[in-house]
């Protein structure tokens, strides 16, 4: 091979899709190139060729404008222009030089021949940017199932059959002897209905009969209905694993009924049964035994060695080819239990709660996307019954409960958006307030206020207060065109670091010189969308991914362009969480700033796949306010 076909092929093999091609038929393709000089403002393809082709540059640059004649970007060097090979492009679109450039020309039939057994190459000329994210993201979950772990695992992969039941008439003392007789902790109780079909009403423990019958001094013939808890929380048989550990963490408990369809067609026969024990069993450093240590913590110091797990929990997770979704969702859960334990021993120390209170968190944590010791954004909600003299009581909770987090390294929040600050310790008719006027006077304090707590869930206390805020603030929003022009507005303030030139705009100088802030101008934008979609349709859904799924096909976004941000949320989620396993790993803090040169040359395109999806999106948002 003489030294210029050599210099090309070299050339070739570092661009994407030609990068998977092996080195032989690379050459084959080099022989087939054609070597064009075309001055500055000429347009493509050159005078006399009919023919569909690629123009590969090698120097100078390319202008890309639409049938309208606005600019879409540039080529500049080692990027492939293919529209040409697109019959329906072929006459949208207008591609000039804009400076003296070099060209390598390969006409795409013959390509085509060649790499018959190659057919991501034609797919990726074919598909647009949003087609190629997608199959990116195709395989990123093919390869999660591969390395499923708890999270990916159906929740019928863990549970047992048969569950043991007890008839809702049957006394307390049978309740317990059947409890000894099977060496068992609890009895689902059922109510026995036709054709043999027995509904779940509710489920009775040891700790059940200890604290409600012995304690309370109740006769053991009661019914064991009487001790039992009525407002049991069960799973379909259809959730996920992850869904039991979810639903256990939040709800305190360690059985989890399952339950399938009736003969009717509908949810409420009872199937199997889950516990904490069958989730730990399958696995020893993850999310279900962490969560169980920290239940069983009698001190503040316990709690701080328990989370020196969470940053290798996170590299874990990352190096098995966990999504970024269930990743969020694991850390979050700990998050939780974290909080609810101190919780627990602050309500110790302090005595109970004067009157009703939700602990609520907000921001990253409430979305359940959450990362290893990320800022604490959390506020308290109190029953309107409360009164001047229990705000010692919550403020005591307050301190004790943001200190104790700080400790076991989640930080204080920069921005003291806390319970800990009075202002987000409120009853419940001022939290009203504080939304009614967000949303009627949506002044830029109030967007960045409005950023945080309109994305809230309840940790630990009583679920209605938030809920009835909740359904307030969405029967404002939902429709409200002035206010969400004005949300818009602010969340298009931060733009994906895409240039012109097709290429990343990046960190000019200091520390992070040459990086690109992923969460900021990648993942942040599009929780913003998210966030107003639901708004305008009135969601109750604070996690990302369920808002757009949840808003899809709806006015404010179509069914193709929800999946199509889904799938560049996930994207962006996977790189950033490689990106911080490998500094945590290498004994770093972690932090949101990529530096593209790290990425592979593919990974670099899916990356510019992602922002432009992210940047239409945002396009269209400008354009309907």
């Amino acid at each position: 091979m003489d030294h210029e076909l050599a210099e090309i092929s070299a050339f070739l093999q570092a661009i994407p899709p030609f990068d998977t091609l092996p080195e032989s038929l690379t050459l084959q393709l080099v022989k087939e190139i054609n070597i064009c000089y075309v001055r500055a403002k000429q347009p493509l393809p050159p005078n006399g060729i009919k023919e569909a082709r690629l123009y590969i540059l090698r120097k100078g640059a390319l202008v890309y404008t639409d049938h309208n004649g606005q600019l879409v970007g540039k080529y500049t060097e080692g990027e492939i222009c293919s529209v040409f090979c697109r019959p329906a492009q072929r006459n949208e679109v207008q591609v000039n030089t804009e400076e003296d450039t070099l060209l390598y020309s390969l006409d795409y039939q013959t390509l085509l021949s060649l790499v018959t057994d190659y057919p991501q190459i034609d797919a990726f000329f074919m598909q647009t940017a949003a087609e190629r994210l997608k199959g990116k993201m195709g395989k990123v979950n093919e390869d999660a199932i591969i390395n499923s772990s708890l999270i990916n695992n159906p929740i019928s992969q863990f549970y047992h059959k048969p569950v043991l039941t007890i008839n809702r008439q049957q006394s307390i003392q049978q309740a317990a002897l059947k409890m000894t007789e099977k060496n068992i902790s609890c009895l689902v109780v059922v109510d026995d209905k036709e054709k043999g079909v027995s509904t779940p009403v509710g489920i009775v423990t040891d700790k059940d009969i200890r604290r409600r019958c012995v304690a309370e001094g109740l006769s053991f013939t009661q019914p064991v209905s009487k001790i039992m808890t009525a407002d049991m929380a069960t799973l379909p048989e259809q959730s996920s694993a992850y869904d039991a550990l979810m639903l256990m963490t939040s709800k305190r408990i360690h059985h989890l009924p399952i339950t399938g369809f009736s003969d009717a067609g509908e949810y409420g026969e009872l199937v199997a049964m889950v516990t904490i024990t069958d989730l730990m069993n399958n696995e020893g450093h993850n999310a279900v035994n962490i969560t169980s240590i920290i239940r069983k913590a009698a001190t503040i110091n316990d709690l701080i060695r328990i989370s020196k797990l969470l940053p290798k929990l996170q590299i874990r997770m990352a190096k098995l080819g966990t999504s970024a979704d269930h990743i969020g969702k694991s850390i979050s859960a700990i998050t939780m239990a974290f909080t609810i334990r101190i919780i627990e021993m602050s309500e110790k120390i302090n005595g109970k709660a004067p009157v009703p209170y939700a602990w609520v968190a907000c921001g990253s944590q409430a979305r359940q996307e959450q990362l290893a010791h990320s800022d604490q954004d959390n506020a308290l909600i109190i029953s309107d019954e409360v009164q001047p003299e229990h705000e010692a009581w919550f403020e005591n909770l307050a301190s004790f409960v943001c200190d104790g987090l700080a400790a076991c390294g989640f930080i204080l929040c920069p921005g003291d958006i806390m319970a800990s600050n009075p202002k987000w310790r409120q009853p419940q008719q001022v939290w009203h307030q504080y939304f009614e006027q967000w949303v009627s006077t949506p002044s830029p304090q109030a967007l960045l206020n409005g950023s945080v707590f309109f994305d809230f869930a309840t940790v630990h206390g009583d679920e209605s207060l938030l809920n009835e805020v909740r359904s307030k603030l969405l029967a404002k929003t939902k429709g409200n065109s002035l206010f969400l022009a004005h949300l818009s507005r602010n969340a298009l303030m931060l733009r994906p670091p895409l240039g012109f030139f097709r290429d990343f705009v990046l960190i000019s100088d200091g520390e992070h010189k040459a990086s690109l802030d992923i969460k900021h101008n990648g993942i942040a934008p599009i929780v913003d969308l998210a966030r107003i979609y639901a708004l305008a349709e009135g969601i109750a859904s604070v996690n990302t991914i369920e808002r757009l799924k949840k808003a899809a096909g709806s006015p404010s976004i179509s069914k193709e362009s929800a999946a199509n941000l889904i799938d560049a949320y996930e994207f962006l989620g996977i790189l950033r969480l490689e990106h911080q396993a490998n500094l945590l790993q290498a004994g770093k803090a972690p932090n949101n700033y990529l530096s593209p040169k790290k990425l592979s040359k593919l990974e670099r395109e899916h990356l510019k796949d992602a922002f432009k999806v992210i940047k239409a999106l945002q396009d269209s948002r400008q354009s309907t306010y």
